[in-house]
């Protein structure tokens, strides 16, 4: 028995070395990591904005400029603000956190951003309705009331869980199961986990290699987010000099978006899973260069401009900002005294507030702060729980509706769920820019019982991101009837599309000599 006990103690033994670990550095030298993060965060996201979205399942050819200059930054703050909601949408958490201290509830972080004054898509979007309806988190992020739930949202946002959490990734991912789940579940979730994870050990290694590969710990193995991170170290290591390889591997296995309205039956494809495979992709081939990183993340398409802002952030937070190239700083002075539309923050303002919040981080988790010197008492990646969103659900047909619903109407279709995608806005005018007040209200009848009465929003900031959606249903034919119960002169409640899904995937269709046959 005792050999026993002195056997086991000696294989953990090295972990538990591993897991006290202390690192030390000082207070200049965290700040400069921090400020690295924000300022690559900026940069990536400036860079990739002008081709968000525009290059959907292909890459940007090696023959497009992607340009960068002085004064870009400074132009893109100032005209194209909303560009920038990797930043606000941190910096609404980090503002909650200033005010209320690190334990702020999550309900606040919820109010927060609910009410803000920006606009949102996707997921952020759908969990700003929940809430504002009195679903709030984590209900207001899952799946079952959120079609977005594993969109990128809480990716492009965990940033400144890794930021104030150095080397500390679980107490990283304990903010992010919080704030995270406002928005996402599943693999949306797990985007923010795993980039917030990254952050927090880049700024205590100088390893690419090894920060991607340890922080995927936090993942559970399961996942189809943690199986996708997996194939792309994989691919790297059988293609180390050849990333655009490693890019058509990624199209050919992990495209396929299921949940988001948008992206099913579309090239589209604002799935966490695909776009962090992007950021991974960058940083892994990048292997520590900026610009190289910049350009590799840019140019894998989709979401090209939060991705780079993702992969700049973390490399800005291991080289720390007075590393990055000169190149890439062009013009940053010029704006960091302003602050983030929507917000009462710039970057000066959140490199001071970030490495506070850090520095209390840092003391709460064991670590000490002695002058100008920190110890940060390390973490081992530890798993964060199981989820999946749409289990069992594959998209199977679409339907085209066009029109308004003027009294109600019923469709039919044969499956285990379904999404109605359109909205309430303005007669005669755009929904983008809707500050109206009034919203439709609809009854939604599933095989002849009322499922839910729903408010639209007609004001673009409020609005419900699509009419309705049920899952879970029997795999049959159901008919679902809508009723507009309160008919406005001056909205329209616009119904485009019926998307619907199955039990089972179709089966796979393949090309032959003599045209499509299904696959046996």
């Amino acid at each position: 028995m005792k050999n026993r006990i002195l056997l086991i103690v000696f294989f953990l033994l090295p972990t538990l070395a591993n897991a006290q670990k202390m690192i030390n550095m000082s207070k200049e030298q965290l700040k400069d990591k921090i400020k690295g993060g924000w300022a690559g965060q900026t940069i990536g996201v400036t860079f990739g904005g002008p081709v968000e979205f525009k290059f959907n399942g292909t890459m940007i050819n090696d023959y497009q400029k992607l340009p960068w200059y002085d004064g870009l930054l400074k132009k893109a703050m100032v005209n194209n603000p909303g560009l920038y909601d990797d930043l606000y949408m941190d910096l609404t958490f980090v503002e909650v956190f200033e005010r209320e201290g690190l334990d702020a509830p999550v309900e606040s972080h919820a109010k927060a951003y609910a009410n803000a004054g920006y606009m949102l898509w996707h997921a952020n979007q759908a969990g700003r309705y929940n809430i504002l309806q009195g679903i709030m988190p984590p209900a207001s992020g899952h799946w079952l009331n959120n079609p977005h739930a594993d969109c990128i949202d809480y990716q492009i946002e965990a940033d400144f869980a890794g930021l104030m959490s150095p080397g500390m990734p679980n107490t990283a991912s304990k903010i992010s199961d919080k704030i995270g789940h406002i928005m996402n579940y599943g693999d949306g979730w797990y985007g923010g986990v795993y980039i917030g994870a990254m952050y927090s050990l880049a700024m205590t290694s100088n390893n690419i290699n090894y920060v991607v590969n340890e922080a995927l710990k936090t993942i559970p193995k399961q996942s189809q987010y943690y199986k996708c991170m997996s194939d792309v170290i994989k691919w790297h290591k059988m293609y180390p000099d050849n990333w655009k390889k490693t890019w058509f591997e990624l199209q050919q296995k992990w495209t396929n978006d299921i949940g988001c309205p948008d992206g099913v039956f579309a090239p589209f494809n604002i799935d966490a899973t695909i776009n962090s495979a992007y950021v991974v992709l960058g940083l892994l081939y990048g292997n520590g260069d900026f610009t190289q990183t910049m350009e590799i993340t840019t140019r894998c398409g989709q979401d090209a401009d939060c991705n780079p802002s993702s992969a700049g952030g973390i490399l800005g937070s291991m080289l720390g900002y007075k590393a990055i190239p000169e190149y890439w700083k062009l013009g940053l002075k010029d704006i960091e005294d302003l602050d983030f539309k929507y917000t009462s923050t710039s970057l000066n303002d959140v490199y001071e507030i970030g490495t506070k919040h850090a520095l209390q981080n840092i003391e709460h988790n064991g670590g000490k702060i002695s002058g100008n010197n920190i110890s940060i008492k390390t973490q081992l990646p530890a798993t964060v729980r199981f989820e999946q969103s749409f289990e069992g659900h594959y998209p199977l047909d679409k339907k085209w509706i066009g029109k308004n619903l003027e009294d109600e109407i019923e469709l039919d279709f044969d499956g285990n769920g379904f999404v109605i995608k359109g909205e309430s806005k303005p007669k005669g005018g755009s929904s983008w820019d809707s500050k109206s007040e009034k919203s439709a209200v609809v009854e939604v009848y599933i095989d002849g019982k009322l499922n839910e009465t729903v408010k639209l929003p007609a004001k673009f900031t409020t609005r419900r991101h699509e009419i309705c959606w049920k899952y879970q249903l029997s795999d049959s034919n159901h008919k679902i009837r809508l009723k507009l119960i309160n008919p406005d002169p001056e909205i329209n409640c616009y119904l485009s599309e019926l998307i619907w899904y199955s039990s089972k995937p179709q089966q796979q269709m393949t090309i032959g000599t003599f045209g499509p046959y299904k696959k046996k």
